[in-house]
Parts: C-alpha cells; sequence; structure tokens
C-alpha cells in the first residue's frame, strides 16, 4: 500500500492507477464535517470556538455486508462521528496533530479498520484553510494497547506532611510499592492573590498549588514534577515518584473538577487516571500509616 494519503481524497480511479492495484481496500469515509471547537496553541485562541473541519477516509477490511444489508457487519458512519467528538470532549488541545492522531488511534481500535486517513482543517484563522493530514495503520493502536498504562495509586500530600523528617522514609515505601504512585498537593500556607476576575482566579490558585508541588520536589531528588498527562503516563510506567502540577490539564480540561479543594481536584485525577485508589495524608504522623 502507498503511504501518500493524498490517494485517499481523490477520486477513485485516480487512487488505483498511483496504488497500482487492481481492487483497492473499501473505503468509508466522512468529509467536510465541521464543528465549532475551541483548540490552539495561541492565547487568542483560548476562550473563544473557531470552526474546525474533518474528512475522515476508513480502509476496511471485507466483510458481508453487501450480502447481509446488516449495519453491525460493516463499520458504521457513526463510529467515525463519535470518534471526533469523543476526543474533542475529553480535553481542550493545543494542536491539530495531536487531536488527528487520537482520532485515528480510536477508529483504529474498532475490528474493521486497515488504514485510516484524516485530514483537519481550521477555516477562521486565515484566508484560506489551515490544516494537517496523516495516515495511520493498525500498528498505531496495537502498540499502544500492548503498553497499557497501570493503575496508579494517587497519595494526596498535606503540607504538615511534606515539612515532616519522615518524608524520606515515605517516599522509600512509595518507590518499594509494586504500584505506580502519583503525588498531590493542596496551596501552600501562604494565601494566594485575588485577582477579582474568575479565570485569572483559577489560574492563580493552581499555580499556588505548583508552587507547593515545586517545594516539594526539592526535597528529595526522586520527585518529578509533571504537568501534561504524557509525562504523568510515562512516569506511571516507569517507575518514577511524579508530583502533578495540575494547570495545564485543569485548564485544558473541557470538564474540569467542580472546585480547587483538595477533595474535588483529586477526585478529578483519579477518574482521569482510572486510578486504583487513593490517600490523603495530613498530618507528619500519618506518613507511618501502610499505604
Amino acid at each position: 500500500m502507498t503511504s501518500n494519503n493524498s490517494s485517499a481524497f481523490e477520486p477513485l480511479l485516480a487512487r488505483v492507477a498511483e496504488m497500482g492495484e487492481s481492487r483497492p481496500a473499501d473505503r468509508i469515509s466522512v468529509r467536510d464535517h465541521v464543528v465549532a471547537v475551541e483548540i490552539g496553541a495561541f492565547q487568542t485562541e483560548r476562550d473563544v470556538t473557531q470552526r474546525v473541519s474533518f474528512s475522515v477516509v476508513v480502509e476496511v477490511a471485507p466483510s458481508a455486508g453487501a450480502e447481509t444489508d446488516d449495519v453491525d457487519d460493516i463499520l458504521s458512519y457513526d463510529t467515525i462521528t463519535e470518534a471526533i467528538a469523543t476526543e474533542l470532549a475529553a480535553e481542550r488541545l493545543n494542536l491539530l496533530e495531536t487531536l488527528a492522531e487520537r482520532i485515528a488511534v480510536r477508529i483504529l481500535r474498532e475490528p474493521q479498520p486497515l488504514r485510516v486517513f484524516i485530514r483537519i482543517e481550521k477555516l477562521d484563522r486565515g484566508p484560506g484553510k489551515l490544516g494537517v493530514e496523516i495516515v495511520r495503520d493498525r500498528t498505531v493502536a496495537q502498540a499502544l494497547d500492548a503498553a497499557e498504562i497501570p493503575a496508579p495509586l494517587i497519595v494526596h500530600l498535606g503540607n504538615a506532611a511534606i515539612a515532616s523528617p519522615w518524608l524520606g522514609a515515605f517516599l522509600d515505601r512509595c518507590a518499594a510499592d509494586p504500584r505506580a504512585v502519583v503525588l498531590m498537593v493542596g496551596a501552600g500556607e501562604l494565601p494566594a492573590p485575588h485577582t477579582g476576575e474568575v479565570r485569572s482566579q483559577r489560574w492563580v490558585d493552581l499555580l499556588a498549588m505548583e508552587q507547593n508541588a515545586c517545594l516539594l520536589s526539592a526535597r528529595d531528588a526522586r520527585l518529578k514534577v509533571v504537568a501534561t498527562r504524557t509525562e504523568l503516563d510515562w512516569g506511571i510506567k516507569n517507575a518514577q515518584l511524579s508530583i502533578w502540577a495540575p494547570t495545564k490539564m485543569v485548564m485544558d480540561a473541557v470538564e474540569g473538577p467542580e472546585a480547587l479543594t483538595d477533595r474535588a481536584m483529586t477526585g478529578w485525577l483519579v477518574r482521569e487516571l482510572g486510578a486504583s485508589g487513593t490517600r490523603f495524608i495530613d498530618t507528619a504522623n500519618g506518613l507511618e500509616d501502610p499505604l
């Protein structure tokens, strides 16, 4: 098969000529599917929606659908549009490349697709269309499935626990635990500044938690402050003692935590990571309790 994804969006006869195949794979397609969404790396793209166009072509394995006339025997168009909607709802993204990759993986986890071609274009960023095109085959989804992320234990440390002389011994136990451990903290002892505006206050309050995370990381060289889902997943898979810096994930979330309290933030991260359990350690003595 050719790796040139332009063939996916050409007429069928042109694709046959380019691919040199007498009978190319059947295709299911959704073209020019336009959604208003907040996406983009620039500050001017935050808190506004812009029109984004999706064109997706899926090459599928032979099926009995034409003979049975049964929708369950084919790849449904809904599978494509639901993949787009699901990934748009998961979190706010900066890059079209990331969005395209996630949509491709979600589609390729279905049994019928062999290869997927995706074109995503921003329609409102200039006089023309700005976009990306990718092509992915089943090996992408198979590689991700082979590297499933284990369910971590999330431990929220209060300020008394952070300052405790027993912290090092507690981290020894975390490192020895067969489960991956992700650490969380709230804000430090000093109150965060008040901005008088909801969104900027949310940002300030999250940054106060990140300052506290940096203070904790300075207590032990094994502790690494991580800010993105990719960094969290890597740390979980590689037994790294990670401290979550929440600003990026929370501010980019389509549905973030209902409040920035310790309990609400921890519950939100548990759901995001599919964690196996949580521990709240608010006192120095709590560090001596079993994980």
